[in-house]
């Protein structure tokens, strides 16, 4: 496996805080997303990179294994009870600890379960594969509803429902579908974590939705019924006359589906922004000027 240099991906140094990391990264996934750069395949991988670099140099443990470890940071852990069992065996036989510096750990790893292992069969001690990381990108309206998707990871394809709900950034976990175990230990786990973009006029919060309609200056202070769309369909409201802009209206229901709560929803704010006419006829003018002097 070939070493991966995080730190130049982000285009950062060594020392920079975690502030800079976000920093770098945000600014280079803005550049290479996919939607910016449709059919890019660079870009793609590119974007790929830089999510793996953030993935690995935003966590202070993980940034803190690859700093020791460099491309073998996966194994941190392995390596560790690796040494300890190695330690052990040899103080027992010669007396003495060994001394593992200058030795690569990739090198050691292979030493340590290879052919030249010193236990074998059910006497090997088992080690937990390393957990698997990957990121989705849906679209709101990808998540509005339950539905089923296939996903390839280590070269499997991986069918996964994905349920309603689902919120940005969350992250879920698909137990045992990471990297095989080490002599017959149990496989890691997948984390898929949430990409999720909102294209819509639709702002949302957490299972409510914000919309804002404009409303017609003779509508607002007349009053009358006017049709809108939700997420899902179009709904009929009834406008009271004298309606302010900024005012807002709640429908219950009509917002974005519960996180694994089949049938419930949150609900929809629907704010009124009143549109001022323009380009007036001189008798909408006229008229304009006899209610100013009613007033």
């Amino acid at each position: 496996m070939a070493f991966i240099d995080y730190y130049k991906i982000l285009g950062i140094g060594r020392n920079a805080s975690e502030k800079d990391i976000k920093k770098a990264y945000r600014k280079l996934a803005r550049k290479y997303h996919p939607d910016l750069n449709p059919n890019d395949k660079t870009a793609e991988k590119k974007f790929k990179e830089v999510n793996e670099a953030n993935e690995v140099l935003s966590n202070p443990k993980n940034r803190k294994k690859y700093n020791q470890y460099g491309k073998d940071w996966k194994h941190a852990e392995e390596f560790e009870k690796a040494k300890q069992q190695q330690q052990y065996q040899r103080t027992t036989r010669q007396g003495t600890s060994g001394n593992f510096s200058g030795q690569d750990y990739s090198d050691f790893f292979e030493s340590m379960f290879g052919g030249a292992s010193p236990k074998s069969g059910r006497d090997a001690i088992k080690f937990r594969g390393q957990d698997y990381n990957a990121e989705l990108h849906l679209d709101l309206k990808d998540v509005y509803k339950t539905h089923k998707r296939t996903l390839t990871i280590d070269g499997k394809n991986i069918r996964l429902t994905i349920p309603a709900g689902v919120k940005n950034g969350q992250v879920i976990k698909i137990k045992g579908h990471g990297a095989k175990g080490i002599n017959n230990g149990p496989s890691g786990d997948l984390y898929i974590k949430f990409s999720i973009l909102n294209h819509s006029k639709f702002q949302r919060d957490n299972d409510n939705l914000h919309v804002t309609i404009d409303l017609s200056l003779y509508k607002a202070m007349l009053g009358g019924d006017i049709t809108i769309d939700t997420f899902d369909g179009k709904v009929k409201l009834k406008i009271k006359p004298e309606t302010q802009s900024g005012a807002k209206v709640k429908l219950k229901g009509k917002g974005f589906p519960k996180y694994k709560k089949d049938g419930q929803f949150g609900d929809l704010y629907v704010s009124y922004r009143i549109k001022v006419p323009i380009n007036l006829t001189a008798k909408e003018k006229e008229l304009f000027k006899e209610l100013d002097k009613l007033r």
